[in-house]
């Protein structure tokens, strides 16, 4: 399985010939989307979702049901289900979005473990029963600290894990959060826009 990091969150995941792209938002590369045969949406937000990156592509997209997402169809999803999408075996996990602040509701948000491997968590901080090869964790958001990006990391058992959620971090911030997330965690690595693993 190959993994392509894009930007802030958006997931490129290569897997016996099919491509399933996580999360192309308004930073995702367009070419993120080239050949892909499917798509995850873990929930509304901007950062994770541009409907004029997905316009006249004909992608299958899958996201939570209730999802406020103009401008495209997609396969409503509920927590816990399992699908498969081009193919491939998705399970849908968690539910709601991390909280941002007291007075905002939360919008529904579902995590993805792509064919028992990846993990992909969007904004929440889920912590599925079992292990996964690969975790993502969010490294910096309105709704996130970074203590509570370390305990998550080190809540679900994997083999390595990368960075996501980034896209709004200088280099200073990244070159900090990345320390304090490796601590612990020797599977631990970031990954550049367009590289992959």
């Amino acid at each position: 399985m190959k993994i392509t990091k894009f930007t802030h969150s958006c997931v490129r995941v290569e897997a016996d010939g099919t491509v399933l792209v996580i999360d192309p938002g308004i930073w995702a590369e367009p070419e993120a989307l080239d050949g892909c045969d499917a798509v995850l949406v873990t929930h509304e937000h901007s950062d994770h979702i541009a409907p004029q990156l997905l316009a006249g592509r004909g992608l299958p997209v899958y996201a939570p049901a209730g999802a406020a997402i103009a401008g495209i169809g997609f396969n409503a999803v509920r927590p816990g289900a399992t699908f498969t999408a081009a193919g491939v075996p998705v399970r849908a996990v968690g539910g709601t979005h991390g909280p941002v602040y007291r007075d905002t509701p939360p919008c529904v948000n579902l995590g993805y473990i792509v064919a028992d491997t990846v993990y992909h968590p969007g904004d929440a901080l889920y912590v599925p029963a079992e292990e996964v090869q690969t975790l993502l964790v969010p490294m910096q958001a309105s709704w996130l600290k970074t203590a509570e990006a370390i305990d998550f990391g080190r809540a679900v058992r994997h083999e390595r894990s990368f960075g996501i959620h980034d896209g709004q971090i200088n280099q200073r911030g990244l070159d900090a959060i990345n320390s304090w997330l490796g601590r612990g965690d020797d599977g631990y690595r970031w990954l550049a826009p367009g590289e992959q693993v």
